[in-house]
């Protein structure tokens, strides 16, 4: 995956350093020289020295074709800057941005934008969010809870369709994000490796999904 990271402060190096351990494709963009000299030469990632809200900075970066973004700068005005620009105009499928002000959370989960805080969330949390290796569930609705659910589509599923991926009566996949566009999918939809599918499903019928997409 390609995940670009902006801030290189306690959370953004040592993410950086995680994501590429696991095998990830890790851009790290920050205005901070200082910073930015504490990473070890052997950093295989790639560095940016640059404004973090800069477009071409960010386009630099590989926003264009990008899986996940995460803002984590010192800066609340920064994050939530950076992080509309990369959901709303180059629509990166994964965006999180770190905010202190508790009082825009509401308004960035509406814009598709993950929110964290540093005190309530650690970097292995952060580190999943990041890669969606696990389901993800937006948001659940009502006393008997119908889950909205989104998850990266694994290599099991390329090449099905969308009937034969989900043979389950509690699940309706409503969209599909695929480089960076997002579409309405029929039944008879091919998934390809690495489809963003967003579904509602019964909180009861999750252990099936997670059966499914061999998600342990």
């Amino acid at each position: 995956m390609k995940i670009i990271i902006v801030g290189a402060g306690r959370l953004g190096s040592n993410l950086a350093l995680e994501l590429l351990n696991d095998g990830e494709d890790v851009t790290v963009i920050s205005d901070s020289q200082e910073k930015i000299s504490k990473f070890d030469r052997d950093f295989s990632g790639k560095i940016i020295f640059g404004k973090e809200f800069d477009k071409d900075i960010l386009e630099e970066a590989g926003i264009e074709t990008a899986d996940s973004l995460i803002s984590c700068t010192e800066s609340d005005e920064t994050n939530a800057l950076v992080a509309r620009i990369a959901r709303i105009h180059y629509k990166v499928p994964k965006v999180i941005a770190r905010l202190y002000d508790k009082r825009k959370v509401a308004i960035y989960n509406a814009l598709g934008i993950q929110v964290i805080a540093t005190t309530e969330w650690g970097i292995s949390r952060t580190k999943e969010l990041l890669t969606f290796n696990k389901i993800d569930t937006i948001m659940s609705i009502g006393n008997t809870p119908v889950d909205i659910v989104k998850v990266a589509a694994p290599a099991l599923l390329n090449g099905k369709t969308l009937r034969d991926a989900f043979p389950i009566n509690e699940l309706k996949v409503f969209a599909i994000s695929r480089n960076n566009e997002s579409f309405v999918p029929s039944n008879h939809t091919v998934i390809e490796q690495g489809d963003i599918i967003y579904f509602s499903v019964l909180s009861k019928s999750l252990g099936e999904v997670s059966r499914i997409l061999d998600i342990h």
